[in-house]
């Protein structure tokens, strides 16, 4: 009885280590997966048995066995790539993905990702990314899980502008000029800029601003178009705006820094325009220069491309420039994410031990994304190869008390000759 159990205690142990060489052969065949983890093998022995004796009871064990296969979600490094589409995870977050058949959400760390032909933001095996949409006001709905969907065709429509910023200095050293005149604006000024604008079609139209020193701390600005653009003589200026800038001894403007140039009419048939002119000037011992202008209109266009911003925000990228936020990318986390299930292509499912997800957006809790990055493989190879090793001897040891045991056996059926 005692060499029959040997046997069935060695087949346990040879069970046990191929378990575990098939747990390291997958490690090694996915060490150059996107976003894989590693797993290892953990034993226990099994119930021993007890033996009476005059001594007492023992007990003599009957084997092993595979208790559990750990995974080691431990980060893995990162892989730069040229693909504006691509994201790694930094941190405990997994990308949710969905069945586009079954609704069933899924999760991954592989975030090698492209857009399908509907515009999709999808995974290598057509599972659609989930997050949170922008309305058409540019607020997110923030807590609602829907597929992220960029329309790839969709255009644009133009923005009239309404309002101008003119960053400015303006040199406190400049001559003092005569009354400004329209039809020699550089004789008559000290300084200009121009600032493109667009109308309620989408047409730009350049203005120019002449700036002219009337007196200490004092500056006239004229605003002027080409009369082509309102129904006059093209290469003609036409003045369609004028006020006054008046500074404090220390150069600070403390009047004059917003005005309104009303009822714009170009001459293409767009609706009339009003422009809200800001002065954010000064007026400094230095040279007149632009910081910097900003209008609020634009073109229309239509998309040209798609970003993937670090905070996980999706954009529209138009031809005229603008940049449309579509949705917000969410991540999920687990309490206990080794009761995850592996499903295959590097998915995950929820199982009552891992726990319900808790789902929001890239920061600090649910792990910060590196953009045109992949997370590589956790594998080891140093540990698997160390671990090919030791398995192998364990599965050498254990075949060779099967054959010890083989010999003893053959001893005793040879007693009877």
């Amino acid at each position: 009885m005692g060499l029959s159990s040997a046997l069935y205690t060695a087949i346990s142990g040879l069970q046990g280590n191929s378990q575990a060489m098939t747990v390291t052969g997958n490690n090694i065949a996915n060490s150059n997966t996107t976003g894989f983890k590693s797993s290892s093998t953990v034993f226990s022995d099994l119930l021993a048995a007890n033996i009476a004796s005059s001594s007492g009871n023992s007990q003599v064990g009957r084997g092993s066995q595979v208790q559990t296969v750990q995974t080691n979600y431990s980060q893995g490094g990162f892989e730069s790539t040229d693909s504006g589409t691509d994201i790694a995870i930094e941190g405990s977050g997994f990308f949710i993905v969905s069945d586009p058949l079954s609704a069933t959400n899924l999760y991954t760390r592989n975030g090698n990702f492209d857009f399908d032909d509907e515009g999709y933001l999808v995974t290598a095996d057509g599972y659609r990314v989930q997050g949170s949409s922008y309305n058409a006001d540019g607020l997110l709905a923030s807590g609602n899980l829907s597929d992220i969907q960029v329309d790839l065709v969709s255009q644009i429509e133009a923005k009239q502008t309404e309002n101008v910023t003119l960053q400015t200095n303006l040199d406190s050293n400049s001559d003092v000029l005569s009354t400004f005149s329209i039809t020699s604006p550089e004789d008559t000024s000290n300084y200009a800029t121009t600032t493109t604008v667009y109308d309620s079609l989408g047409t730009s139209h350049l203005l120019t601003c002449y700036f002219s020193k009337t007196a200490d701390q004092e500056w006239d600005w004229h605003l002027t178009v080409d009369g082509d653009d309102v129904g006059g003589t093209a290469g003609v200026l036409q003045e369609i705006g004028s006020g006054t800038l008046e500074f404090d001894a220390d150069g600070n403007l403390v009047t004059g820094a917003s005005a309104t140039i009303s009822s714009i009419t170009w001459d293409n048939g767009s609706a009339a325009q009003n422009l809200t002119y800001a002065f954010d000037t000064t007026q400094f011992d230095s040279d007149s220069t632009v910081f910097s202008q900003d209008q609020d209109g634009y073109a229309s266009g239509e998309v040209t491309d798609v970003d993937i911003a670090a905070d996980g925000t999706v954009s529209a990228v138009y031809s005229n420039g603008e940049t449309i936020p579509v949705a917000m990318i969410s991540l999920a986390t687990f309490i206990n994410p080794n009761g995850l299930d592996a499903a295959g292509s590097s998915l995950y499912s929820q199982t009552g031990e891992s726990g319900s997800p808790t789902i929001g957006y890239p920061g600090s809790s649910q792990g910060t994304l590196i953009t045109q990055a992949l997370e590589l493989s956790n594998v080891d190879l140093a540990t698997e190869f160390v671990d090919l090793i030791t398995i192998q001897n364990g599965y050498t040891a254990n075949s060779r008390v099967i054959t010890t045991t083989d010999e003893m056996l053959q001893e005793l059926l040879n007693l009877k000759r």
